[in-house]
């Protein structure tokens, strides 16, 4: 699905990197059968780090875009997302966010909601669903961290190295996507035995981090208020924020 909506909306496919973490049912045939940019087959799941690493070494472009695959993608979203970044002078910057069931329909959703918020950023935010980042970054903090066993927290150490440089990033609300959520992480879950609840990434991790209890406490603190604040100040203009959930065939806002 993610890549029938990058063909229905003109993304070419030849500046397309798949990595493929080992997959078992008919995925690579799939796969083979695209006009891709970059096909990498690993042999065995070598997490997340090293596969965005391998597809943003695959074609070293002055913007690399990391995303899941469990996301629709909209017109322009390449497009609107370099726009912003590149008018706000950003190196990193994520689209937003719808996340949930696909109950409505997200291109017309897609033509209102960039209307209303094409010039709405919410700087100090990202995400690692879909990032696009700029050549620069690399050389200033460096590649993700390609250790297996991290299982997705990558993307937190990463972050936290951009936070480490004073690199600004942001969300921004002209280009938006549709993610389904946490689908892969899910079958991992099922795969060791886990319930939903537990946490997929092992509970060590932190340590990588190198802060004491209360810094990683503060700063977590410090993200949510932030996150309240501008959510508020985006309900109040426009009636909605750059980051949506459906529940109950509802928006919620957050």
């Amino acid at each position: 699905m993610c890549v029938e909506s990058m063909l229905k909306h003109g993304t070419p496919l030849d500046r397309l990197v798949v990595v493929d973490n080992c997959s078992t049912d008919g995925t690579r045939d799939y796969l083979s059968s695209l006009p891709l940019g970059g096909r990498i087959f690993n042999s065995e799941n070598l997490g997340c780090g090293t596969a965005w690493n391998q597809g943003a070494l695959a074609l070293q472009s002055e913007w690399s875009i990391i995303m899941n695959n469990d996301v629709l993608v909209s017109p322009m979203w390449i497009e609107n997302l370099i726009h912003a970044a590149e008018s706000n002078h950003l190196k990193v910057i994520s689209p937003a966010l719808i996340e949930g069931p696909l109950d409505y329909d997200f291109d017309s959703f897609n033509l209102k909601a960039v209307a209303e918020m094409k010039d709405v950023n919410r700087f100090g935010s990202k995400h690692a669903v879909c990032i696009a980042i700029h050549r620069s970054v690399w050389m200033d903090v460096g590649y993700f961290q390609p250790i297996p066993k991290l299982l997705g927290y990558e993307d937190t150490l990463f972050f936290n190295e951009l936070k480490k440089s004073n690199i600004q990033t942001a969300i921004t609300g002209a280009s938006w996507l549709h993610h389904f959520g946490s689908i892969t992480q899910t079958a991992m879950k099922q795969e060791r035995g886990l319930s939903e609840k537990d946490g997929l990434a092992n509970r060590y991790n932190y340590k990588l981090l190198n802060q004491s209890w209360l810094e990683r406490k503060w700063a977590k603190y410090q993200t949510k208020q932030h996150q309240l604040q501008a959510s508020k100040a985006e309900l109040a203009a426009h009636g909605m924020s750059v980051h949506g959930l459906r529940k109950n065939n509802q928006f919620v806002w957050i």
